[in-house]
């Protein structure tokens, strides 16, 4: 029981990182401009700027297909899950401990890798979206101040971002 009871805190503590997404802001003309108008339009808020640059829509369009959740990812931690699922369903069966604790390791293992995959590939279509932003700033009047990096409490070049809890 102990161990259903820390998978579910596990699992329940990636909550918080759903907030994040659609508190993402960027200031245009001294005004503060939602960057995502939703879990599955992540950049549209900057299209009506964006749209005015052809290379800028490319690459955002680009970011927003790239955004979308893969079949492979979804999978893989299905796998991880139903592994884990196995597990603990032997354990109580009195079966080997070996097998039982290789059905656990290897379920967390691929659910650990799939999550860590998703995130690098996240972060890395953020800089085409930082891109987007940077070739419209180059051509295009108002300026964007945009950064996906940076977070509310640090200064510099990103000072219009900011994210809400």
């Amino acid at each position: 029981m102990k161990k259903i009871s820390t998978l579910f805190i596990f699992l329940f503590s990636f909550n918080t990182f759903a907030i994040e997404t659609c508190s993402r802001v960027a200031q245009v003309n001294y005004q503060q401009l939602l960057v995502d108008a939703g879990e599955h339009k992540k950049g549209e808020g900057l299209r009506f700027y964006l749209e005015k640059d052809p290379e800028s829509e490319k690459l955002l369009n680009e970011y927003q297909e790239k955004s979308k959740p893969t079949i492979l990812g979804a999978s893989a931690s299905t796998l991880g899950s139903l592994l884990i699922l196995s597990g603990l369903i032997k354990t109580g069966e009195n079966e080997n401990s070996a097998n039982t604790n290789r059905f656990l390791l290897a379920g967390s293992a691929l659910i650990a890798t799939s999550y860590l995959i998703s995130k690098t590939i996240q972060f890395q279509n953020e800089k085409i979206l930082e891109k987007a932003v940077n070739e419209y700033n180059k051509r295009n009047k108002p300026l964007i101040y945009f950064s996906p990096y940076q977070d509310s409490n640090s200064s510099g070049i990103s000072f219009g971002v900011q994210k809400g809890f």
